[in-house]
């Protein structure tokens, strides 16, 4: 099973993008700390599950999960990126937005 299928969230394609959120660079799923899984937004995790989105602890080495490639890294190496450090695509800069969301910050 490649890390990509592991990403969870409504309408998802090849590389982890939702219904929510389409656009080229929205290619990051996050783990809610609550039940372990990836989710390519918080609104496919309401919509999946029964339970609020664990916030992750911004020190948890496998908190992002790129959805181009699947290579996993924490909050302090996903945050410092404009691009996945491991084949480059780029992250949508917006998605810092939601950090609060998502991480303990």
């Amino acid at each position: 099973m490649s890390r990509m299928s592991e990403i969870q969230g409504v309408l998802i394609d090849a590389r982890g993008r939702c219904a929510h959120y389409g656009g080229a660079r929205d290619v990051v799923a996050n783990r809610c700390a609550t039940c372990g899984g990836f989710f390519a937004c918080h609104r496919c995790h309401d919509e999946l599950t029964d339970h609020p989105f664990g916030r992750m602890s911004t020190d948890a080495p496998d908190s992002v999960l790129c959805g181009a490639c699947g290579h996993v890294m924490g909050y302090h190496v996903y945050s410092q990126a404009s691009a996945c450090p491991a084949c480059d695509h780029l992250f949508n800069p917006g998605c810092s937005l939601h950090a609060p969301l998502y991480f303990e910050v």
